[in-house]
């Protein structure tokens, strides 16, 4: 019994373990060669393929929808046309005028020239003359109501002096733009249509026009500067500019000044005319660049396409390329790419 258990069991247990090693190092190297035929596997490759899209044939209308507010138009000025004193207020604030109504006379000295007299023994002296007074008014140069009389009777005044501001108990609507809107509107249209919030159904508002307002800065001011180690082009098509869209609300329109409203321009409108998504164009005014895919070798090349107007969606082909052309449906090297391996809006 102690050969057994000394001698044959040890020696069993180990001839059991090598067969078991041995099984295991076959089955993880020997039978995969023999089941492949003696070959190993190949290595997985994935070949992504740019997605392309096609010229088609569409209809563009260049309709820029902006937020702004409504404001009373700015007071206008009233200047003195004379150098003198001030001698009657014609109005009081809060006076109804007409353009050209009276509103300030100024008492203007005019100098006479010195004349020369003759006395009774033959010599002659110089007689200084009196000036001469007259009477200057200043009169209102727009309908209104006066908001200010920033002078006294009596008070000196000089020749371009404000004696008056007059506001035109108006109404205008003004909206900021950012440097995408400010190309697509410059060719602005006449007219606009607002909506006020609350108020009535949407309504006309003429006198449209785009620029920097008075007191403003172009390009946004400071804002873009603050971050030194900022990209200066990152997010640059949707950054304020400091230029505004501004239009006159009419008479028979309700609004108050301070209400938000909504803007919508129509710029232009095309029915009929080659189009492709602004994902495929570089550049969005005059000439840009799209990547043409030659339909023999599969590769693409830059190649310059003349533009139309654009919706923020798609934009005109106006020359450069053929309906039914194959263009990369992203510019390379551009932020907007597609995912090969997105699954859906969580993957």
């Amino acid at each position: 019994m102690g050969v057994l258990r000394h001698v044959v069991f040890p020696a069993l247990r180990l001839v059991v373990w090598t067969v078991i090693a041995a099984a295991l190092v076959w089955l993880a190297f020997g039978r995969g060669d023999a089941d492949l035929g003696g070959t190993e596997a190949a290595a997985p490759s994935v070949e992504l393929t740019p997605p392309e899209t096609t010229v088609t044939t569409g209809d563009v209308t260049n309709t820029v929808v902006l937020t702004g507010t409504v404001a009373d138009d700015a007071a206008v000025e009233v200047r003195s046309t004379g150098a003198g004193e001030v001698d009657d207020l014609r109005v009081a604030v809060g006076d109804a005028v007409e353009e050209g109504a009276p509103l300030v006379d100024v008492t203007v000295l005019e100098e006479r020239p010195d004349t020369t007299e003759t006395l009774p023994d033959g010599t002659t002296t110089t007689v200084p003359q009196d000036p001469v007074a007259t009477t200057e008014v200043v009169r209102a140069t727009a309908d209104g109501t006066v908001t200010s009389l920033p002078v006294l009777e009596d008070q000196v005044v000089s020749v371009g002096d404000v004696v008056a501001s007059v506001s035109p108990g108006t109404l205008s609507v003004s909206a900021p733009l950012t440097q995408e809107q400010q190309f697509r509107l410059l060719e602005p249209p006449s007219e606009a249509t607002v909506t006020v919030p609350g108020g009535p159904a949407p309504f006309t508002c003429t006198d449209v026009s785009t620029g920097v307002p008075e007191g403003g800065e172009a390009g946004g001011g400071d804002a873009a500067a603050a971050d030194p180690f900022a990209d200066p082009f990152a997010g640059a098509a949707s950054a304020p500019t400091g230029a505004e869209v501004t239009c006159r609300v009419p008479p028979d329109a309700t609004a108050f000044a301070g209400l938000s409203a909504e803007l919508e321009l129509t710029a232009g409108s095309a029915e009929g005319v080659l189009v492709l998504p602004v994902t495929a164009v570089r550049g969005s005014i005059g000439t840009g660049d799209v990547w043409l895919v030659d339909p023999g070798t599969g590769e693409a090349a830059q190649t310059q396409v003349e533009l139309g107007l654009t919706d923020g969606t798609q934009v005109e082909i106006r020359g450069g390329l053929a309906e039914g052309d194959s263009v990369l449906e992203f510019v390379p090297g551009s932020d907007t790419v597609e995912d090969p391996y997105a699954v859906g809006p969580f993957g």
